[in-house]
């Protein structure tokens, strides 16, 4: 699947990012916060892999619920480190 990842600074240094289906519009509920493009055009896979501190199965089921995904508030990261 192709996806926009974007990407936002959280308190102590620690980053959230959310992934939206390929030039799908931001939804609704997020475009009051900061979100930055971070990467765009992005293939995102069920390999097994952690995606932008998402895990794939969990990242799919929430895009297939809500239309997008975001990191869990436990599963941020530091800057680089996703």
């Amino acid at each position: 699947m192709k996806v926009d990842v974007y990407k936002r600074p959280d308190s102590d240094g620690l980053f959230s990012y959310l992934v939206i289906p390929h030039r799908h519009a931001l939804p609704e509920e997020v475009t009051n916060t900061d979100w930055l493009v971070h990467e765009q055009d992005v293939d995102f896979e069920r390999d097994g892999r952690r995606h932008f501190t998402l895990q794939p199965e969990d990242a799919f089921r929430q895009i297939g619920e809500k239309g997008y995904a975001i990191t869990h508030l436990a599963e941020r990261a530091r800057d680089g480190a996703a």
